[in-house]
C-alpha cells in the first residue's frame, strides 16, 4: 500500500462517518441535558432558558403579518433590508454617546449567528479567542468548531460573592495567534459589567496589537442602575477592529424569531456578503418590518421588561437569603441570579437532580465553563408568581 493511501487510510478510521474531528468533538448543551430530563412536564416551572414567560407583543407580530399579507417573502438585502439597517442605527445612536451609521450595521438571523460569523471571518485552525468567563457557552463552540481554542480567562470571584475583572490576565492570555477578545456586558450568567476604564484599556490593547474586540451587548438594556449598559459603541471609532453583538431576542421578547445584528467596520462587510449568503443567505424578509416595529415602538415594553425583572431580581434575591446553602450577590445586569450552592461538587447532577426532586429546571454553573461549577443560574424574567413557586420548591435542597 503506498504511503498516501496509508494515509487515507487512517485519515478515514479516524473519523467515523467522515465527521470532521473538532466538530464530533464538541460538547453536547450541558443546559440542554437538564432541560431533557423534564421538558415538556407541565408540573416543571423551568427557569432554565435565557427567556421570560412573556410572549411576544401583538404590536411586533401584528407587523410580521402585514409583511406576510404584503407578500414579503421573497430574497431580499443580505445584510438586512435598507429601513431596517436604519431603524437599528437610529435606535444606536439615541442610545450611546457615537452617531453610528447605517452603513456600519449587518442583520443576522438571531445573535447566534452573528457570533458564527465573527468566528468564521477571524479564526484558522490554530488561532485563538481570549474570552472572559464564565461565559454563554455558544461563543467557545464556535471557535472550537473552526478549529481554533477557545482560552478563557475567568473572572475572579470576590470574597463578598461578585465577580472582578482583571484585564492582566487577559492581555496576558493574547499570544501571536490570537485573533479577538470577546468580552459579555451585562454577562450572562454572572450579571457582572465592565467599567469604562476596563473597557477603554481593553480596546487600546487591541489597537496596539492589531487584533478585534468582540462584545456581546444582548442585555444591554436589562440594567437596574442607568437606562443601558456602557457599550463599545460608547468609546470605539468606525474604523476600529471591533464587532459589537445584539439581538431582538431579550429585551423585546423576541427569543424564537432569531434576529439579531452585529456592527463593525465597512471593511467586512464585503466578505459578511458572501458569509451570510452561505449560511442563511440573510434573515426572513417579513420579519424584518417586524423588528423595525420593535425598535420604532417598543420603548414601553422594552421598560416594563425592566421592572419586571427587576421585581423578579428582588424576589429571587429575597429567597436565595433564606437559604442556608447558598451565596448570591445582586446582579448589575441581564436577568439570572448566578449563586454558589455549598457542597456541591457537581452541578450538572445536581441540576438534573432538581428537576427530579423539586420539579425546578436551573441551568448548571458548569455549563459556562470551569469558572462555574459550583454554581448555579436562574432566570428571573418571570412572573413573581412562578418564581415564588419555584423557591418555595427548592427549599427542601436548598434550605
Amino acid at each position: 500500500m503506498s504511503e498516501a493511501r496509508r494515509l487515507h487510510v487512517a485519515q478515514h478510521e479516524s473519523r467515523p462517518l467522515g465527521i470532521r474531528p473538532a466538530i464530533a468533538a464538541l460538547p453536547a448543551s450541558k443546559i440542554g441535558e437538564v432541560a431533557a430530563v423534564g421538558f415538556g412536564d407541565p408540573a416543571i416551572v423551568p427557569l432554565w432558558f435565557g427567556e421570560g414567560d412573556l410572549p411576544t407583543p401583538s404590536f411586533i407580530g401584528d407587523a410580521a403579518i402585514a409583511a406576510l399579507r404584503d407578500g414579503q417573502t421573497f430574497y431580499t438585502h443580505k445584510r438586512g433590508i435598507p429601513a431596517l439597517r436604519q431603524a437599528i442605527a437610529d435606535y444606536l445612536t439615541r442610545l450611546h454617546e457615537k452617531p453610528v451609521g447605517a452603513e456600519r450595521v449587518v442583520v443576522t438571523s438571531a445573535g447566534m449567528s452573528a457570533i458564527m460569523l465573527a468566528c468564521q471571518i477571524l479564526v484558522e485552525p490554530g488561532d485563538n479567542i481570549v474570552i472572559v468567563s464564565p461565559v454563554w457557552p455558544n461563543i467557545n463552540a464556535s471557535v472550537e468548531a473552526l478549529g481554533g481554542e477557545a482560552r478563557a480567562v475567568p473572572l475572579t470571584a470576590t470574597p463578598e460573592g461578585g465577580w472582578r475583572l482583571e484585564i492582566e490576565r487577559v492581555t496576558g492570555a493574547c499570544d501571536q495567534r490570537t485573533r479577538a477578545i470577546f468580552v459579555n456586558s451585562p454577562s450572562n450568567p454572572t450579571g457582572w459589567m465592565w467599567s469604562r476604564e476596563e473597557a477603554e484599556t481593553l480596546l487600546a490593547f487591541a489597537r496596539q496589537r492589531g487584533i478585534w474586540l468582540m462584545s456581546d451587548e444582548v442585555y444591554e438594556r436589562i440594567v437596574y442602575d442607568r437606562p443601558v449598559a456602557l457599550s463599545l459603541l460608547d468609546i470605539a471609532d468606525p474604523a476600529d477592529r471591533i464587532i459589537v453583538i445584539n439581538s431582538f431576542s431579550k429585551s423585546w421578547a423576541m427569543t424564537g424569531w432569531r434576529l439579531g445584528w452585529m456592527v463593525t467596520s465597512e471593511a467586512l462587510h464585503p466578505v459578511l456578503d458572501k458569509l451570510i449568503e452561505f449560511n442563511t443567505s440573510g434573515a426572513p424578509t417579513f420579519l424584518q418590518p417586524a423588528a423595525v416595529a420593535a425598535l420604532r415602538d417598543g420603548e414601553e415594553f422594552v421598560a416594563g421588561m425592566v421592572e419586571r425583572c427587576r421585581a423578579g431580581r428582588d424576589i429571587v434575591m429575597a429567597g436565595l437569603a433564606g437559604f442556608a446553602r447558598v451565596r448570591a450577590v445582586r446582579p448589575d445586569g441581564a436577568f439570572y441570579a448566578f449563586f454558589r450552592v455549598d457542597g456541591m461538587s457537581d452541578s450538572l447532577e445536581f441540576a438534573k437532580d432538581l428537576v427530579r426532586r423539586c420539579k425546578v429546571g436551573l441551568a448548571p454553573g458548569a455549563a459556562f465553563g470551569p469558572a462555574g461549577e459550583g454554581y448555579l443560574r436562574l432566570c428571573f424574567a418571570s412572573s413573581p408568581e412562578r418564581l415564588a413557586e419555584a423557591l418555595e420548591r427548592l427549599k427542601p435542597a436548598l434550605g
